[in-house]
């Protein structure tokens, strides 16, 4: 009855109801976990290549529509020749662009002041409407940049925009185009969208400009739409799903029309994109069902089979915890558990074996015990000899004594090194005659057990030493009947002080807890030599303080003799320190924004500060840089680009300290050179001018040296002449001496102007150096921030002898 009751109990609560618990939810795991990695899998892979889709049709469809706009512009371009001067020719070019171009509603033109005198649509034409539009963005926008491209706007909700082009010619006006952008919606047709897809294309302000057959009406606001703000917010990166104009979820894809600023969205809703997703899931539901149905049948079926196995596992281990070894387990699966009842039936025979032997093992563990209570004895025996005297003559024979008991060993040996002498000397000996000449007294450091174990830090045994190296410590061992050897090293973290030598005539191998037991005895041994060796260096260097004392006290009486003749020099020394500091700051402060001989020729003249506050003064600008530097650094690595940099700042460094400029600008390739300021010369043109020429030839010898490299640069410059006005400009920590006027912007200008391999100059600096230079006229130059046209020369070369400027200034500055 009881065994019928345990056999239900272990049905209902037992390994039954776990295993088919543990085997159903296992393959139900699987399989769900299976199922979901396989529909994330599914899901991310189809989400990824709609999204890829839409994506590359926006793309497209952006392109078409920005080159669709360049052609417009190309074509507007073409009504704003310059031989159309006349109001007649122009209107007749105006009809016929109208008459070729239907997307264009209307054509105006503005003259240079931004009035209109010609307005051309497709009903009507006026002429001398006199409009002013000089502040309309399509008049300066395109004035500034040729052409511009105004925001789209709607009239009886249909998109229009301006494209305005610039006529060619100075100060010749500008021709404004409206444009129709209902042409638009053909490049979103339902034949290049989709039948699952719709399309539209947004402004900046997020307002539909067009739309495919199903997208939203034109003229809407989207901007609230996730996806559309993402798309038209400057530096966001658009997302893959969003919300339509209905509000349902899509996946979604954009496309940037860079020059107008407008988005190319395409969007699919996510039900339909994803219905593939939930035919799979329904799958995997039917799935995990059969699945489920196969793991109870099967796990049912298993456990029914383990229990009797078990049960008998059970009864066999419930009677060998009672003490019944003798009983054996019988069970017959051919598996783990016929396995497991063997080693239950090993184990009760281990058992009955262990019972039987105890009372021997208790015997040996008896005397293993009564011999560790020995060695312990021992060792502490030899702890408080160490501990209770810095005398190794008494400590070491204590250790040699007590290692010779503790190892049974017939002798024990205890040398000390000295490391001046690179030798191992015998200071301890016990079952040896310490005294008895021999070869074992004084061992030299090299090839032999010693210096071995010394290297190694770790003990060396060997079991018989007649098949040994010959080395001096073994022959002598030998002779006087021994026959293995124990060496361990005494050494510590400040190097070695001997070793511990064990000696047996008997030979075999030593065991590993007298090796053991060594190492402590050796510990023991080293804290003694070191505690005799520190105690030693503490005596000597203490008669050393006492003589050392001595000496102080007669050199404390010298040392305050001398403490106030070093106060007096000192007051001496810091008001000349004081003042030389004053001097080197000023040197420092110049020396931020000057050239070194300027700031020294400043700072060696009391009051001259004065020349960097604010002042106005006639100078001569020279402006340069090199052609084509900007396109060279985008496509050139930044560590050449450097390269050529120290180069190109070398060659003009050299030359502006010679000629003793100011550098006002180093920035990239431009660099800025004032003359006249802060100190005045005479010849201040001159001196520009004709650095200005050789700085052309310097780097014109370079360009060569960088056309080798493949790099393709130039060289201009520019200089004028004029009134500016002077000063430092900056903060405590950054100061620059700069000039201000107008006389800098037209060196710039002028430089601008130059090309590669050209000085330009302007009339006035030209009539100042006009006896030492050839030089041809340039046409008026129309140069931007200057109202009338600026009469320029360029200078071909210098006829003076190149004379020593430097030699001059000095020998001024000497006067």
């Amino acid at each position: 009855m009881a065994g019928a009751k345990d056999k239900t109990w272990f049905l209902r609560e037992g390994l039954f109801a776990k295993y088919v618990v543990s085997l159903v939810g296992l393959v139900v795991f699987v399989l769900a976990v299976n199922g979901a990695m396989e529909t994330w899998i599914s899901y991310r892979a189809t989400k990824t290549t709609l999204t890829d889709g839409l994506g590359d049709k926006a793309q497209a469809a952006a392109r078409r529509i920005e080159q669709s706009v360049s052609e417009l512009e190309r074509q507007i371009s073409w009504v704003t020749r310059a031989s159309q001067d006349t109001i007649e020719k122009r209107r007749a070019d105006y009809a016929q662009l109208l008459h070729q171009v239907s997307v264009v509603s209307q054509l105006f033109q503005l003259n240079g002041d931004g009035r209109e005198v010609l307005r051309v649509s497709r009903q009507s034409t006026s002429t001398g409407g006199n409009a002013d539009l000089s502040r309309d963005m399509r008049f300066t926008d395109t004035v500034a940049r040729g052409v511009s491209y105004s925001p789209a706007y709607f009239s009886d909700k249909t998109p229009f925009m301006s494209i305005s082009v610039a006529h060619s010619g100075f100060n010749a006006g500008v021709t404004v185009a409206d444009i129709d952008l209902s042409f638009l919606s053909d490049f979103l047709s339902d034949a290049q969208v989709g039948k699952a897809t719709f399309a539209y294309v947004v402004d900046p302000r997020g307002r539909v400009l067009a739309t495919s057959s199903k997208g939203p009406d034109v003229g809407k606001d989207l901007s609230k739409l996730p996806q559309v703000a993402a798309a038209i917010a400057p530096g966001r990166e658009p997302g893959s799903s969003g919300t339509d104009f209905n509000g349902y979820s899509v996946l979604t894809a954009a496309s940037a029309v860079p020059k107008l600023g407008w988005s190319v969205m395409f969007e699919q809703p996510t039900t339909q994109a994803l219905m593939p997703i939930r035919d799979q899931l329904v799958r995997i539901a039917l799935l995990i069902g059969v699945g489920l149905m196969v793991a109870i049948l099967a796990g049912t079926l298993l456990a029914r089979r383990m229990i009797i196995p078990i049960t008998a596992l059970r009864d066999g281990a419930h009677r060998l915890g009672e003490g019944d070894f003798s009983h054996r387990i019988d069970v017959h699966t051919s598996d783990e558990l016929e396995e497991l009842a063997g080693q239950f039936n090993r184990m009760a025979g281990q058992l009955q074996e262990t019972y039987s032997d105890l009372e021997t093992k208790v015997e040996e563990r008896t005397r293993d015990l009564a011999q560790s209570i020995n060695e312990l004895k021992v060792l502490e025996e030899v702890g408080r000899a160490v501990a209770a005297s810095l005398d190794l003559n008494a400590v070491l024979p204590t250790i040699a004594a007590r290692a010779l008991e503790i190892t049974h060993a017939d002798a024990v040996l205890i040398y000390g090194h000295d490391a001046e002498t690179r030798r191992f000397n015998l200071v301890e000996a016990d079952g040896i005659d310490k005294s008895q000449e021999g070869a074992h007294v004084t061992i030299d450091e090299g090839a032999n057990i010693l210096s071995d174990a010394a290297g190694s830090g770790e003990p060396i045994a060997i079991a018989d030493l007649d098949h040994a190296a010959e080395q001096p410590l073994r022959d002598v061992a030998v002779n006087a009947g021994f026959h293995s050897v124990l060496v361990v090293p005494l050494v510590d973290q400040q190097g070695t002080l001997g070793s511990l030598v064990v000696l047996r005539r008997a030979s075999g191998e030593f065991e590993g807890s007298v090796i053991g037991l060594m190492r402590t005895f050796a510990h023991q041994a080293v804290l003694a030599m070191r505690n005799a060796r520190l105690f030693t260096e503490v005596d000597h260097k203490g008669r050393e303080l006492a003589a050392a004392h001595e000496t102080v006290q007669q050199q404390a009486t010298q040392l305050q003799e001398q403490t106030e003749q070093l106060r007096n020099w000192n007051r001496s020394l810091e008001e000349r320190v004081e003042k030389q500091l004053g001097e080197i700051g000023r040197i420092k402060r110049l020396e931020r924004f000057l050239a070194p001989q300027v700031a020294q020729l400043i700072a060696s003249s009391d009051g001259h500060d004065a020349l960097l506050d604010s002042h106005r003064r006639e100078v001569t600008v020279v402006f340069c840089d090199l052609r084509g530097f900007t396109s060279f650094t985008e496509a050139t690595e930044p560590e050449e680009a450097m390269n050529v940099l120290r180069e190109y700042h070398a060659a003009l460094g050299e030359l502006i300290h010679r000629y003793e400029g100011t550098l006002d600008r180093f920035a990239g390739d431009g660099v800025m050179i004032l003359f006249n300021a802060p100190i005045q010369f005479a010849d201040h043109t001159k001196r520009a001018v004709k650095m200005a020429v050789e700085m052309r030839d310097a780097i014109g010898i370079l360009t060569e040296k960088w056309k080798n490299r493949g790099h393709s640069l130039g060289f201009g410059l520019g200089v004028a002449m004029g009134y500016a006005t002077l000063g430092q400009i900056g903060f405590e920590q950054r100061l620059e001496y700069a000039a201000i006027g107008s006389v800098t912007n037209l060196a710039s200008r002028l430089c601008d102007e130059a090309r590669a391999g050209q000085v330009v100059v302007s009339r006035r600096v030209y009539g100042m150096v006009e006896p030492w230079v050839e030089a041809r006229a340039l046409d008026d130059l129309q140069l931007k921030g200057f109202n009338h046209p600026v009469l320029a020369m360029e200078i071909l070369s210098w006829h003076e002898e190149v004379d020593n400027v430097v030699d001059a200034s000095a020998a001024r500055r000497r006067m």
